[in-house]
């Protein structure tokens, strides 16, 4: 009989390959992380490497050479910490699982080359194609979904659509490469194109509706898009071309099982254990959005709210904003630079940590100021473009404690307008957790979301780990005899059992405080849209 988890030594769990490696390429960065198979709470190993996206020819984008540089790099610093921490390197694993940043285009001929560079979720020029799938398929579709993208090349006659032999998402299309596999897990999918979540596949009638528009243009809507699996289902084996793709090394080897890839909405709600009806998570990173399973299909469409899938296919209203926590971690950067130029050298956690807590002790209000975040354009806001701003009035208090509450309030704004969308639709929720770097200061990103929200608010020991930790369980999932019982059983049962939370209460005060605030935010939206008519970026 194998030995279990609680008596093996992690170097030998390592050796003996019983884990399970999940690698998430968020928006700043890609992120490894190893956990025991048997015991995916228990993190073995953890790896990182930082990119940025680059805004070429008016589009955000990701050059495929910087993802694959980056997996690699990300998994030998993840081989180094196991070798650090346990003496014992990985050469074969239990399960892998990929996760990256939903939406967006990558388009392919049939040899398998890249056609355009990668369209990240981030852009808006997507609009006319929007609201045209909109109207025709009678469901919301954003600007950032891959069959808007699609169409907007149609509509723009690009190219490089007589070449269209498919299309996939940057989780896909990291998945194709490891394993050989077109495939999709369902919550990735949901970003792509509806879901019907009975079938656990693309709706057919809404498939028959966008193939009319344009027949002859394009292949089949259903020959350009990746085939859908839900998590648990087989998604193919690590390659020998895979495993010297992800370790030049040669020391990882091939066939190892591979979970369907998921895209960070679906990572997040399995690292919060949200995946139940009238559960939700808010995820917060260089994006923020807030995911609500549905117990019932909403009664209205509404340009604010997403309808996706989590990973085992179940519907999910999606409030999703462009715009997250990188503007507040610009401010951060700002003081600890005038740290290190006053000789204090506090490093960066040190310098957030301290913001964060002084903003504890602003107005509720945050004095009259206001943050807006938007570094990209913003739908729910009706904004095109971005232009970060900060902005007041001159009565307002201009503290510290107000700048950076007002600073973290404005990462919440954009959000707290959809979810206040959601709410009129009566949408019940037991639990919202959250997760994001933004909530490892503890009781503070946590208290004011719970405020901009008005909803009691957990967070859990996993909140900073994020979703490369939740393709790991997704990963582990794949490989566990306790899988039989459906995810959410799974989680509650083998993965929560004895996880550790705390949870904020909505304080009265903060409540009314935010309220101003986002009354106030709501009316400057005026200003946002000032802004980008009237400042050009690059100038």
């Amino acid at each position: 009989m194998e030995e279990s988890v609680a008596t093996s030594a992690p170097g030998e769990l390592i050796r003996s390959g019983r884990t399970a490696l999940g690698i998430e390429l968020g928006s700043t960065r890609i992120k490894a992380c190893l956990v025991a198979a048997d015991d995916p709470t228990t993190v073995l190993a953890v790896g990182s490497h930082e990119w940025e996206n680059e805004y070429v020819d008016r589009l955000w984008t990701y050059s495929l050479d910087a993802v694959w540089s980056g997996l690699q790099a990300a998994y030998a610093d993840l081989v180094a910490d196991a070798q650090r921490r346990h003496d014992a390197a990985p050469t074969t694993l239990g399960a892998i699982g990929v996760s990256a940043m939903m939406h967006g285009y990558l388009a392919f001929d049939a040899a398998g080359e890249m056609l355009v560079p990668f369209r990240t979720w981030r852009n808006t020029n997507t609009g006319p194609a929007a609201a045209e799938l909109s109207d025709l398929l009678g469901v919301n579709i954003p600007l950032r979904w891959s069959v808007a993208h699609l169409r907007q090349a149609v509509l723009d006659d690009e190219p490089h659509i007589a070449r269209l032999a498919h299309v996939t998402t940057l989780a896909g299309h990291v998945h194709e490469r490891l394993t050989g596999r077109r495939v999709l897990g369902v919550g990735d999918a949901s970003g792509m194109f509806p879901i019907d979540s009975a079938a656990v596949d693309y709706d057919e009638d809404l498939v028959a509706r966008f193939d009319g528009l344009a027949p002859g243009v394009i292949p089949p809507l259903r020959a350009l898009l990746p085939e859908v699996l839900p998590a648990g289902a087989d998604a193919g084996a690590l390659t020998a071309a895979g495993a010297a793709l992800l370790d030049p090394t040669g020391a990882l080897q091939p066939g190892i099982p591979l979970c369907p890839p998921e895209g960070d909405a679906g990572t997040g709600m399995v690292a919060t254990n949200a995946v139940a009806p009238r559960t939700g998570n808010v995820s917060a990173g260089t994006s923020i959005f807030a995911m609500v399973v549905l117990e019932h299909p909403l009664a209205h469409t509404h340009h604010e709210l997403d309808l996706v899938t989590t990973p085992a296919g179940d519907p999910v209203a999606m409030v999703h904003c462009n715009n997250g926590a990188s503007e507040l971690a610009a401010w951060a950067g700002l003081f600890t630079r005038f740290s290190a130029a006053s000789g204090t050298g506090l490093d960066g956690d040190a310098v957030f940590d301290v913001l964060f807590r002084e903003a504890l002790t602003g107005d509720a209000d945050a004095g009259g100021l206001l943050a807006y975040n938007h570094l990209a354009g913003e739908p729910i806001a009706g904004l095109t473009e971005g232009r970060p701003l900060f902005v007041r009035t001159p009565d307002s208090s201009l503290t510290l404690a107000n700048v950076m509450r007002a600073q973290l309030y404005g990462v919440f704004g954009t959000l707290a307008l959809g979810m206040r969308v959601l709410d009129g639709e009566g949408v019940g929720l037991d639990r919202m957790f959250a997760h994001g770097g933004m909530f490892r200061t503890a009781g503070v990103a946590q208290r004011f979301l719970a405020a901009a929200l008005d909803a009691p608010v957990a967070v859990g020991d996993t909140a900073s780990e994020g979703g490369a930790w939740g393709i790991a369980v997704l990963a582990a999932y794949l490989v566990s005899p306790q899988a039989g019982g459906g995810l959410s059983t799974y989680l509650d049962e083998t993965v929560f059992a004895d996880a550790a939370t705390t949870v904020a209460d909505p304080d009265p005060a903060d409540v009314a405080g935010f309220a101003a605030y986002l009354d106030r935010y709501r009316a400057g939206l005026a200003v946002e849209a000032a802004a980008v008519a009237a400042l050009t970026v690059g100038r």
